[in-house]
């Protein structure tokens, strides 16, 4: 494994790299990233870097969001077929179905989404940035697609607008179940549970505090907690880990919250990457502008 993280280091300096990864990716990949964060930071850094080479080690969609946003970039994807369950259970022609069905409607869009998607969409959000952008947005109804699980934590936050949901859903938080989580407090007793917004609404009464993975790492940094039950993909316990290395840090087990894409990169994906220069991430410019509206419009009214 040294020997692997000196070649990637050396290819790093030597390109010019800027090596992005995600929570949910594993231990040894967000030890040799530049950048380890929520889909949100992961954007706006792709958008301010002066790198030549952007490295997302994530899925396709958090690829396509770095290129479009850093479109004088290179963005490699170590793993091509790295994709995102829920961003698939939403097309352009169901959100046109959508639209038509609603035409007063903005459209907020989950990042968790094709680009052809979010050129349908006026705004792109995260987990978050979600509850503040559907606040800001002057109309009273909103389109919330795909994650039908967001779109309600978001609805109960900002009551005053009229959310309107599509069914899609990440199968890793969907599948939690309020009991898993009351067992788990059974088991370590005084814990503090953090979940993630994509549980179901009725899983989310067992939390704590429901927050993004962003908010997760905000909250374990002011170290007032000693123990932690975390429902979310388990590849954020070693970020938190790393920013409280004296709380522990309990994992849902049952059932096991892995997403097995993220799971796919390592550090020989990303040293192969870097050296071949593969997968390069392209978007067309007629989508990457329309995309381009809706991402640029999250990083404006998330301020």
């Amino acid at each position: 494994m040294d020997d692997l993280i000196r070649r990637i280091a050396a290819l790093k300096k030597e390109k010019n790299a800027l090596i992005l990864a995600h929570t949910y990716t594993r231990a040894e990949v967000q030890d040799i990233a530049d950048v380890v964060g929520d889909s949100f930071e992961l954007a706006v850094r792709a958008a301010d870097t002066t790198a030549a080479v952007i490295v997302l080690a994530g899925v396709r969609f958090m690829g396509e969001t770095a290129a479009i946003l850093a479109p004088d970039k290179k963005v490699l994807l170590p793993v091509a077929d790295a994709g995102c369950p829920l961003a698939d259970m939403i097309n352009p022609d169901q959100l046109q179905r959508l639209k038509a069905a609603y035409p007063s409607a903005a459209v907020a869009c989950y990042v968790n989404s094709s680009v052809e998607v979010k050129a349908l969409s006026d705004v792109c959000v995260t987990s978050s940035s979600a509850v503040r952008i559907v606040r800001n947005l002057p109309q009273k109804q909103i389109l919330f697609v795909p994650d039908q699980n967001l779109g309600s934590w978001v609805a109960e936050q900002v009551p005053e607008k009229e959310i309107i949901l599509h069914s899609g859903f990440c199968p890793v938080h969907h599948k939690i179940q309020p009991e898993d989580v009351a067992d788990a407090r059974k088991l370590f007793p005084g814990a503090v549970v953090l979940m993630h917004p994509e549980c179901t609404k009725e899983t989310r009464r067992e939390a704590d505090h429901i927050l993004s993975t962003g908010g997760m790492v905000a909250l374990v940094k002011e170290k007032k907690h000693q123990r932690y039950i975390v429902v979310t993909e388990s590849g954020i316990t070693h970020t938190l880990q790393r920013h409280d290395p004296a709380a522990e840090f309990i994992d849902i087990s049952n059932p096991a919250m892995y997403c097995r894409n993220m799971k796919k990169i390592t550090l020989e994906t990303i040293l192969r990457s870097l050296d071949e220069e593969e997968t390069l991430v392209t978007v067309g410019d007629d989508i990457a502008e329309k995309a381009r509206g809706a991402l640029v419009r999250m990083l404006e009214l998330n301020r």
